[in-house]
């Protein structure tokens, strides 16, 4: 009883130590880092051929439109100023899933804040950066933007998937605020990512504007949820 106390007591401390810096931003720049390449990913039984088939979709920009849509949720609350930065260092950022390897060799996200983002002295960044995710039993993994189809006796699909994480990131202590990834639409398949997602019936390739609208509708839909999970909104929509 007194350990469960114990520990209650630190999560909440832990709660009010971000509530109370979030409430001490006052200006706010924004990084979006998701929209580099696209994969397709074959899994199931009745594939031969599963190796992941990455391409650029640079053109399609994703990240203006990303960084245009989180400016206009925010600016009510902060002001949201433009800073550049080297998209591609964002892009193809590695976290190690073990804390303690993290903190031996250093946040890579608080030093890519620090050298890669201008101006500096911003009092918080929104870094908005791919995530992972686990489909097909666990044992194969997807990042970011891309299609997987799923081939086997008894079930086949295909699901578009657009995994990201948004980390606010302290403009003077370059430490992490608040970090998450966005969920499961509200209305998304039961066949699922634990992240924005959908099947599709369509097969696409690159090329088709129809993917594109798909997956910016993803975004689109889920960004305002997380937003607002990560307290930088005032509400959900």
């Amino acid at each position: 009883m007194v350990m469960l106390l114990v520990l209650t007591s630190g999560a909440l401390a832990l709660f009010e130590t971000r509530d109370a810096k979030l409430k001490s931003v006052k200006t706010v720049g924004i990084v979006s880092a998701i929209g580099d390449q696209f994969t397709f990913a074959k899994a199931g039984f009745m594939v031969l051929d599963n190796s992941p088939r990455s391409v650029p979709i640079g053109s399609w920009g994703l990240d203006d439109l990303v960084v245009q849509q989180v400016t206009a949720a925010l600016s009510g609350r902060f002001q949201v100023q433009q800073v550049t930065y080297t998209r591609a260092a964002f892009a193809a950022i590695q976290e190690s899933p073990v804390t303690a390897v993290n903190l031996v060799r250093g946040d890579p996200f608080k030093k890519l804040v620090q050298a890669e983002i201008s101006p500096q002295g911003l009092d918080a960044y929104v870094v908005i950066t791919k995530a992972k995710a686990y489909f097909g039993g666990g044992n194969r993994k997807v990042e970011g933007l891309g299609l997987i189809t799923y081939s086997a006796v008894l079930d086949s699909y295909r699901q578009i998937h657009a995994l990201y994480e948004i980390r606010v990131v302290d403009g003077k202590t370059f430490d992490i605020i608040e970090k998450l990834a966005a969920g499961p639409l509200d209305n998304a398949s039961n066949v699922r990512l634990p992240g924005p997602s959908r099947l599709v019936d369509a097969d696409f390739d690159e090329q088709d504007e129809n993917l594109r609208r798909a997956i910016v509708d993803l975004i689109m839909r889920s960004l305002p949820n997380a937003l607002s999970d990560l307290h930088l909104t005032n509400q959900k929509p």
